[in-house]
């Protein structure tokens, strides 16, 4: 009876320790999974910006979109 007991208890304790560890596997996988969507936010919202400067600086007509002229005296 006591080996039985023993027995039903270590059993018990095995499959608390499993559901725990699926608990956590299941958690660290939520974890992962919102990392991964707030990079994923995190880059797009960085390309928009890039592509908001690049726009701009067309619109400006800076960082040598314009070809540069050039007034020298003298012959080359």
């Amino acid at each position: 009876m006591l080996e039985e007991n023993r027995r039903r208890i270590e059993e018990s304790q095995r499959k608390e320790a499993l559901e725990q560890q699926r608990r956590e596997e299941e958690r660290y996988r939520e974890l992962e999974e919102l990392q991964r969507q707030k990079e994923e936010a995190m880059r797009r919202k960085k390309q928009q910006e890039e592509e908001e400067r690049v726009k701009q600086m067309k619109l400006l007509g800076k960082n040598k979109s314009r070809p540069k002229l050039s007034f020298a005296l003298g012959s080359k």
